[in-house]
């Protein structure tokens, strides 16, 4: 297990200071930098942005902030988490990916996915009547552009390309490129036939519960004689010194977060009983250190798999209690998950 990696996950919620008020999204977007910093200064393995277009959240662009965060860090890898494909250019992701792989000396990674959130479809001029198309074209053309080769290729909702070379390049030739898959059979088969590595978001109940995800992948890359890469999971969590303060700290925000994407989608109001089952057996890591570090070793060895990240914010948590919980998660929490699964 020692070739295990461990990242945290963001979307740039915009926190509150320690007055208890709202910071800006500009604010939001540097402290996200500077929890960044501090995890590769701590050894964390990856940070992974998530683009949203709602108000809560700071990051619409994680490829920009993924920039800024290449010149002040040395080791840690840059993904996003996710790149919403659908409602993008397959050949501009890619572009703005392989300048951040320029700008990091070869550290960025791409987690392609098809959104859980719709906001960005009418933003960006899209018909969610042609969700599953959009995501099924622009993959295939990606995975065309990932040879760095010219291109020849053609679908219905995007101008084909004739003999297109795109640049820049990366230096290694290899753009570090996963999808995001939140629990359709379709997609895991989808990433196992063009050989990519399977990013599994787990957000709710027992991680266990995505056994037959995995099994799946492995099955279909068997069958169709492409590559079943070690399959990574990401997860909620917080981590404070006690397990109290941990959820006393998280819990309110969560609450509110929940309800306003519950409302949404037509889910009841959380309960704090659900809540505290999840903190339990599920899938939301919060805790002291030897809580997160105990139950993340027991997901990840009964899953197999070879990266966990954590989804480190979930709401409006104060940015002193976001720093602490990133410094408790590199310098605690990796150490003693790598020790319990040694």
């Amino acid at each position: 297990m020692s070739d295990l990696m461990f990242g945290l996950d963001t979307f740039g919620d915009v926190p509150e200071d320690d007055a208890g008020k709202l910071v800006s999204h500009a604010a939001a977007i540097r402290q996200v930098v500077d929890e960044a910093v501090l995890a590769d200064q701590l050894g964390v393995d990856v940070i992974a942005l998530g683009e949203h277009h709602r108000p809560e959240y700071s990051v619409s662009t994680p490829e920009t902030v993924l920039a800024g965060i290449a010149t002040r860090t040395s080791r840690i890898r840059l993904a996003s988490g996710v790149t919403v494909l659908s409602s993008d250019d397959p050949v501009r992701v890619f572009q703005r990916f392989a300048t951040v792989d320029a700008l990091s000396h070869g550290r960025a990674e791409v987690i392609l996915g098809r959104g859980s959130f719709t906001e960005s479809f009418p933003l960006f001029g899209y018909d969610l009547r042609d969700y599953d198309t959009l995501f099924e074209e622009k993959i295939d053309l990606f995975v065309k552009l990932l040879d760095e080769k010219p291109v020849t290729w053609s679908g219905t909702l995007r101008a084909p390309l004739e003999n297109a070379d795109v640049f820049p390049k990366t230096e290694s030739g290899h753009l570090s490129t996963w999808v995001g898959v939140g629990g359709s059979p379709q997609s895991v088969v989808r990433t196992a036939q063009y050989g990519l590595p399977l990013m599994l978001a787990i957000i709710g109940g027992a991680p266990e519960r995505f056994a037959p995800y995995l099994d799946l992948y492995r099955r279909a890359a068997e069958q169709l004689g492409t590559t079943a890469h070690p399959v990574g999971m990401h997860s909620p969590g917080f981590i404070a010194d006690t397990d109290e303060e941990a959820k006393e700290v998280y819990w309110p925000h969560y609450r509110v977060m929940r309800n306003r994407i519950g409302a949404l989608r037509g889910w009841p109001p959380i309960r704090r009983q659900e809540f505290d089952s999840e903190v339990e057996g599920g899938s939301l890591y919060i805790g002291s250190p030897e809580t997160v570090a105990r139950r993340m070793a027991r997901a990840i060895r009964s899953l197999g798999v070879g990266r966990f990240d954590l989804i480190y914010s979930a709401g409006a948590q104060p940015v002193s209690a976001r720093m602490r919980a990133v410094e408790l998660y590199g310098s605690k929490v990796i150490p003693m998950v790598r020790e319990l699964l040694a």
